[in-house]
């Protein structure tokens, strides 16, 4: 029964964000707090409290591999399965139909539904995701399609070419310049990551052979305990209706495009990945995760809509609590 009522209480948590913010309880950009307190403090404590009390081998990167390739395999397929879309719709598929929020959403609901025990396969999954979702998705889209990173698109912009024409300094130092500019901006993306910081110190300690003392798990612990409600709640402060019918058939793309890739990407993990049921079991739910919340972030730099990339971090959320409880009743392990 608790594997039923577990993810039901998490999502009683969202719809309760949702209504606070609806009535004025919080502010529209409240969830910036719970934002910060999230990235800064309990997910990085719950990284590593599961380090701390949880069996990990280096042979478990093999998932973070995975989890690197589950994010960058659909971003290039959307690429090319978009081309006759204009421009703005484009960024909105990519960067919201790739992306998988694991720390945040997948942490706390896994590990609800299946135990404490199989935390550390959620780490290491997002490990390889984190790569991806703290800039690399970002950073693929503006590329690929010529977005400018100094500003947002136009709305003549967004709805106009299917791709923007490339603009490249013609001075040979100007365009020195910018490439580092760019190349800063990438590494800063990461280094002002805490959570990523913190998957690389522990990677780090895991293959130095350094064991973290029972005690800093239990220092952490309350802080950890407290990531599951937080970022429940932070996933209901960031949802809002959309605005236009355009807005609701964009959302049902991602979700649609979503819906292919969890069916491919969780055959892939049970049939493909050499860890025992438990193990592939965690993997196929993580692979049923929710849009990450720097979609949102980067949807907000690239378009200025949040608002709609909010909305489709909390429909996402939703269907992937109904999937993972559905898929932990029918997967044996």
């Amino acid at each position: 029964m608790s594997a039923v009522i577990q993810p039901l209480a998490l999502l009683a948590i969202i719809v309760v964000g949702y209504l606070f913010k609806r009535f004025r309880v919080f502010g529209q950009r409240d969830y910036n707090v719970l934002k910060a307190a999230v990235f800064d403090l309990t997910l990085p404590c719950a990284i590593v409290r599961s380090f701390a009390t949880n069996e990990h081998d280096p042979s478990m990167l093999l998932i973070s591999v995975f989890g690197f390739f589950a994010c960058l395999l659909p971003i290039l397929v959307m690429f090319v399965a978009s081309r006759r879309m204009p421009v703005g719709r484009r960024v909105f598929l990519m960067l919201n139909g790739s992306g998988l929020n694991v720390g945040n959403f997948c942490l706390p609901v896994v590990t609800a539904i299946m135990g404490p025990t199989v935390a550390i396969s959620v780490i290491m999954f997002d490990i390889g995701n984190s790569i991806m979702v703290c800039a690399g998705m970002y950073v693929l889209t503006v590329l690929l399609l010529h977005v400018p990173e100094d500003r947002p698109l136009s709305p003549e912009e967004a709805a106009g070419a299917r791709l923007l024409p490339r603009v490249r300094p013609t001075d040979r130092q100007a365009r020195r310049l910018a490439m580092r500019a760019h190349i800063r901006t990438v590494l800063k993306s990461f280094v002002s990551s805490v959570p990523f910081d913190t998957y690389i110190v522990m990677v780090v300690l895991m293959l130095a052979g350094v064991t973290i003392p029972g005690f800093i798990g239990d220092f952490v612990e309350p802080v950890a305990q407290a990531n599951g409600f937080c970022s429940m709640l932070m996933v209901g402060m960031m949802m809002d209706l959309p605005a236009s019918r355009r807005d609701v058939i964009d959302v049902a793309q991602v979700i649609g495009c979503k819906l292919v890739f969890v069916a491919l990407l969780a055959t892939a993990a049970w049939f493909l990945l050499p860890f025992d049921p438990m193990t592939r079991k965690a993997v196929v739910l993580i692979c049923m995760a929710p849009t990450a919340v720097f979609s949102v972030m980067f949807t907000d730099r690239v378009l200025g809509n949040a608002k709609l990339a909010g909305f489709t971090l909390a429909c996402t959320g939703v269907l992937s609590l109904v999937l993972m409880t559905v898929a932990n009743l029918l997967i044996p392990a």
